[in-house]
């Protein structure tokens, strides 16, 4: 996974993000067009992450990634650009498009490659941890880079100082061999394709619960890193501070990489430590009107690392829950749903900060860790083995559909006579399986032609 990670890291230099604020202050951005400008993107990625997700499973996921380096490069190339703030939210809303091209593909290239080469998932939070680490390295490089270059020339130029770097991530990405998992299933239609990825988000009780889970786990980190800096505004930090508070925030990816191959995430004690930690670092802010500076970044830090490590075991446990087929789809919605309730938090926290000051605004933070807080607990022992193995073959678990309840129950599924839980297991099998799926079709055109043979007309010859 060499190329992956180079391809990650030469993205992740984004040389405009730690002084971003302080660029958008000076082309006439406020609290509140800030929160506009969130909203703007954030309408845009739901619309989209589904979809590209399905693309992704049915084309390519290394493709899709290729793509979102291109328009990571416009909007870089835009934002640079910009006089003021409606060009800029332009340029944002093309970030969104990047956002949603690469939302769910390289948590699923990565958890399928672990699946291919070693046949089980446990891997997976360790190997999805280095690339976070190398992710990080990368952030916290270009924040401290990015505030230096910021402060001897302006922060206009990092936007364009940035565009090499995701050149050279598209050059990667194109040399990775991703792993082919997602193919091994006999092709079916897109219509079935997209009903079966739905059908799988919004009627599966363990993975809507989990899906819930990792949506808010990633709304509350997207409002970490976007309206954190708002707090040293607040503070009147100097200018210098922004490089070095952006790479300690962003150095708590790696950090939660690290410590999540670490940790025990099955003990329940490390979990309901982890559901604590959330909030109380969000309470934190909310009461930091009367505490300094450096009490904020260190509450920041911790809420973005706990974050960081919830998110990652969250991902595993939608992971192990869905076969390869329709794996980015579904992490897709993750994504897609985050972004959908970011965008009403973004335009509350946007009008909160208004009225009552960026300060208070921390117990909307607050209220989102909480609730995390109790899902987190809630998942408690949901851990599952993996749906499709690297050998094509299906693990099953209790009351799952194997390939021999496929031979019973196909004649009912055709007749529309299974209930819709079992129907839905019979769909995901078949989703998972090249061989059920190869069978089903051959009884289908039997019957048909039997069908059609029923129905000719008799000759009186």
């Amino acid at each position: 996974m060499l190329p992956l990670q180079l391809a990650i890291g030469a993205q992740g230099i984004l040389l405009w993000v730690p002084v971003e604020k302080l660029f958008m202050t000076q082309i006439g951005f406020d609290a509140g067009s800030v929160a506009v400008m969130a909203a703007a993107y954030a309408a845009v990625v739901p619309l989209l992450q589904v979809p590209f997700g399905i693309v992704a499973d049915r084309w390519s996921r290394n493709g899709i990634l290729v793509i979102s380096c291109v328009a990571l490069i416009a909007s870089s190339t835009l934002g640079g650009l910009s006089t003021n703030v409606t060009m800029y939210v332009i340029a944002a809303m093309i970030l969104g498009v990047y956002f949603a091209l690469q939302a769910s593909a390289v948590d699923s290239i990565v958890y399928d490659t672990v699946l291919e080469e070693t046949g089980a998932s446990a891997l997976y939070e360790t190997w999805i941890g280095r690339v976070r680490i190398v992710e990080s390295g990368a952030f916290v490089a270009s924040a401290l880079a990015g505030g230096v270059i910021a402060g001897w020339t302006s922060a206009r130029l990092t936007y364009f100082l940035s565009v090499p770097f995701i050149a050279l991530a598209i050059v990667a990405f194109l040399r990775f061999d991703e792993p082919r998992l997602h193919r091994t299933s006999e092709p079916v239609a897109l219509r079935a394709h997209m009903a079966l990825t739905f059908r799988t988000m919004t009627r599966q009780p363990s993975v809507r619960q989990v899906l819930l889970l990792a949506a808010l786990v990633a709304l509350l980190s997207q409002a970490v890193f976007e309206f954190g800096p708002l707090w040293l505004v607040a503070f009147k930090a100097p200018a210098a501070l922004f490089g070095p508070y952006w790479a300690a925030l962003v150095s708590t990816l790696g950090v939660a990489g690290y410590l999540t191959s670490k940790l025990n995430l099955d003990r329940h004690v490390t979990v309901l430590a982890l559901a604590l930690i959330a909030p109380a670092a969000a309470l934190t802010l909310a009461l930091s009107q009367s505490g300094s500076l450096a009490v904020v970044i260190a509450a920041q830090a911790l809420l973005a690392l706990s974050l960081g490590i919830i998110g990652i075991h969250a991902g595993r446990l939608l992971h192990d829950g869905l076969p390869s087929a329709i794996r980015a789809g579904v992490s897709a919605g993750v994504g897609t749903l985050s972004w959908t309730l970011f965008l009403p938090f973004s335009i509350l926290f946007g009008w909160f900060a208004r009225a009552h000051g960026v300060l208070l605004s921390g117990w909307l933070l607050a209220a989102a860790a909480l609730v995390v807080g109790l899902l987190l607990v809630a998942s408690i022992g949901r851990r599952h083995e993996p749906v499709a193995m690297a050998t094509g073959e299906t693990v099953p678990a209790k009351d799952e559909i194997v390939c021999q309840d496929v031979v019973e129950l196909v004649t009912d599924s055709m007749d529309g006579a299974l209930p819709p839980d079992r129907q839905e297991q019979f769909d995901m099998h078949l989703a998972g399986c090249d061989g059920c799926t190869e069978y089903v079709h051959q009884i289908r055109e039997t019957a048909q032609a039997l069908d059609a043979a029923r129905m000719a007309p008799v000759s009186n010859e």
